[in-house]
């Protein structure tokens, strides 16, 4: 039994570094096709990054999972045909759209499903998994017991992410924009309109709430990433194929660095369990010890329902 380790470049160069350090798979795209991307990839980068990809024997996979309006129906079909030519190993949806297009323009693609807040039971991924999607990337809204549950019941591949922000809330809106037009701070919409550097501050939990726009609207994440790497041996053993290290507003070296450290974790447990559960605590100390300032790891939602 293998998984697969599963992240999310920012770049051309970035893939070679992740490639260097053990990544498996890797999740790239265009920002108007696909949700909350780490780095940008159009199209002629798109075709570099995946034959730089295969030419590794890693496995590329391009996002389409944003949120389709009839004005972009036409412009997406052109899309999905360019990157079938492409030859990547899935792309990734979130609703309908995509199976659509792939039926009825003849396009052959293999399926993901990645509806964020969405995939929260078997009875989805098994839905979806009929229709073509052959793993599905959970909802991080999930206990440990609940992933489990999941995905000894489901009849096809799931994957979990372990590392990262979590998306806490989206709106097609540029809601920032607004704000300063609101405000009558015109001025500060050229400066700040697009910035992934504002927060939303809270001073009662003393907590920062990353948040940007993009083509896709207003997003703000979590004030905390989740660093599951301590159930690194939950996961595996409870069948889990694809575990996913979310780079979004992180820096290349910090990815690269958190990948390094998941592929020696995932490489001990295979090699010796015990060696792991000796030394989990010090893997997660090694992720303490390179978090960026003013952000915390926790573990999510993995032990705790969701609360709003």
């Amino acid at each position: 039994m293998t998984v697969e380790l599963v992240v999310t470049p920012k770049s051309i160069e970035h893939i070679y570094e992740l490639i260097n350090v053990g990544a498996d798979s890797f999740v790239i795209g265009e920002e108007k096709y696909g949700l909350r991307l780490a780095g940008e990839f159009g199209k002629e980068e798109l075709k570099r990054a995946i034959d730089i990809i295969h030419q590794a024997g890693k496995k590329a996979y391009v996002s389409v999972n944003a949120i389709f309006h009839n004005e972009h129906l036409d412009d997406l079909v052109d899309y999905l045909k360019y990157v079938e030519t492409l030859n990547p190993d899935a792309v990734i949806f979130g609703e309908p759209t995509i199976i659509t297009i792939l039926r009825e323009e003849n396009i052959n693609l293999k399926l993901q499903w990645d509806p964020h807040t969405l995939a929260t039971n078997s009875f989805s991924c098994n839905y979806w998994g009929d229709r073509g999607a052959y793993r599905t990337c959970l909802s991080k809204e999930l206990t440990i017991e609940e992933i489990i549950e999941i995905t000894e019941k489901s009849n096809y591949e799931i994957e979990v992410q372990v590392q990262g922000m979590l998306c806490m809330f989206q709106s097609i809106r540029k809601l920032v924009d607004n704000y300063f037009l609101y405000s009558d701070n015109e001025q500060y919409i050229e400066q700040y309109s697009g910035s992934k550097k504002l927060f939303l501050y809270s001073q009662d939990r003393n907590e920062r709430y990353p948040i940007f726009e993009d083509s896709n609207g207003t997003h703000i994440m979590s004030a905390n990433d989740i660093c599951a790497i301590e159930y690194l041996d939950t996961l595996i053993k409870g069948g889990v194929k694809a575990l996913k290290i979310e780079g979004v507003l992180k820096s290349e070296e910090y990815i690269t660095e958190v990948t390094t450290i998941y592929r020696d974790a995932i490489d001990l447990f295979f090699e010796d369990e015990e060696a792991y559960q000796d030394e989990k605590q010090d893997f997660y100390n090694d992720i303490e010890a390179i978090k960026p300032k003013y952000r915390e790891v926790d573990l999510g939602f993995f032990q705790k329902k969701t609360m709003y």
